[in-house]
């Protein structure tokens, strides 16, 4: 147990230093070539960060694990909305863009509502079965094209409004080697974390569905996580939010995408609940931004978003 412990550690501490070189390797990038870093966040940061989801449920589809595979994204966008932009506001106060709230979060709450027609089929459709067939996974990846266009045509937004520390920029290949090594040190580190925490949970008698809900839930967040909180703490909070807002919609449309072209996936309508708490904590986050300090996450509403996942958890916990 004293080794699984000390891999826990390590592993916190590859993911942690992974995050310090993939943001400062997409920020130079960013400033390099005039790319903001908003746009930066919501495509390479946030593809790097959702690398873990595709993976697990890739592997999920194949094996036949759908439960798995709808659960992995949206348990992680909801941890991702509540957790992880709650730890970054409360770090350092989130000021956002004002086409990040005009446009890409309320894309985010589209890809919920989204989501849940396609899978919903006998409640929508009066169909047999609830499932992801192959034709709504290519809705959704059509969707993810449509959102890659407009990123594309936004890539020369110029210079960030944002404050923050000041961005070392590096020569495009050791910008390119520190984003790839950050993301590597990502992977490893996260699988480090989720392996031995399941090891140390299962050690202390937790059940399957906690651990499934708490450790498994989080783990593949744990990239997001470590990303965004150390690019909010160093005020570069449009790679911050790029990031979280970036991996809610390639998780949905990407993600999932791809899941269902591989593998047409039933779907359990008991995971709406879940559902309907993603599309909440998306209007929360919006409300938010329609607050006194308008486009801005202030700490106290970081602290209710954390505390409303805490909330979302014990509700689950108290289902089981």
């Amino acid at each position: 147990m004293v080794l699984t412990f000390i891999l826990l550690l390590v592993g916190f501490v590859i993911l942690v230093k992974g995050a310090d070189f993939l943001v400062d390797g997409a920020a130079s990038i960013a400033k390099k070539y005039n790319i903001s870093n908003l746009v930066i966040g919501l495509t390479v940061v946030a593809f790097g960060t959702s690398t873990p989801e595709l993976l697990v449920n890739i592997m999920s589809s194949v094996k036949g694990y759908n439960d798995a595979a709808f659960g992995n994204v949206i348990g992680s966008n909801i941890l991702n909305l509540l957790v992880i932009l709650g730890i970054s506001g409360v770090i350092y106060p989130l000021v956002v863009q004002r086409k990040t709230v005009s446009f890409e979060v309320p894309l985010s709450l589209v890809a919920a509502i989204l989501l849940f027609i396609l899978v919903n089929d006998v409640l929508i459709f009066d169909a047999n079965e609830d499932i992801l067939s192959r034709i709504d996974a290519l809705i959704l990846l059509l969707f993810f094209g449509l959102f890659m266009v407009y990123i594309a045509r936004t890539m020369k937004s110029g210079p960030d409004v944002n404050e923050g520390e000041a961005i070392k920029v590096y020569s495009t290949w050791l910008s390119v080697l520190y984003f790839v090594l950050g993301l590597a040190m990502l992977v490893g580190g996260g699988s480090l974390v989720v392996d031995n925490a399941v090891t140390i949970a299962r050690q202390y008698g937790l059940s399957e569905k906690i651990i499934g809900l708490t450790i498994l839930a989080a783990g593949t967040s744990l990239p997001e996580l470590a990303t965004s909180a150390v690019a909010a703490y160093r005020k570069q909070a449009d790679i911050a939010i790029g990031n979280v807002v970036g991996s809610c919609i390639f998780n949905i449309f990407l993600v999932l995408g791809i899941t269902g072209l591989i593998n047409p996936a039933p779907y359990n309508v008991v995971l709406n609940f879940d559902l309907y708490v993603l599309g909440a904590s998306t209007v929360l986050l919006m409300i938010f931004m329609f607050t006194i300090n308008q486009r801005k996450l202030d700490r106290w509403e970081a602290l209710m978003m954390l505390i409303g996942y805490v909330a979302y958890t014990i509700v689950l916990i108290g289902m089981e």
